[in-house]
């Protein structure tokens, strides 16, 4: 089993920055993908941006610029620093990871952005 757990949400106005953390454990022997997702109110969940174990990173769009997606030096934690922060970026974030093709998720932490 591997268990995720995020930290960090929390409320900002816009413009403003938050730093989201996540931890990995478990049964973790050489995860394929870390990354974020995040799911508004009536919307989908989408990408946010991942990063592979060899440290190639992707972002949406959305966020290219204002967010960072990194791996901190303590084993199977990523980090997601995100700046200049919109409305439209208010959502449940999620960290995920995967492993042989098998996806775990975290319980999310909520990021409200005010305007």
């Amino acid at each position: 089993q591997v268990q995720l757990v995020e930290s960090g949400g929390g409320l900002v106005q816009a413009g403003g920055s938050l730093r989201l953390s996540c931890a990995a454990s478990g049964s973790i022997f050489r995860f394929d993908t870390m990354g974020w997702y995040r799911q508004a109110p009536g919307k989908q969940r989408e990408l946010v941006a991942t990063i592979i174990s060899g440290g190639t990173t992707n972002y949406a769009d959305s966020v290219k610029g204002r967010f960072t997606i990194s791996r901190g030096s303590a084993k199977n934690t990523v980090y997601l620093q995100m700046l200049s922060l919109k409305p439209e970026d208010t959502a449940v974030y999620y960290c995920s990871l995967r492993q042989w093709g098998v996806d775990y998720w975290g319980q999310g932490t909520q990021v409200t952005v005010s305007s």
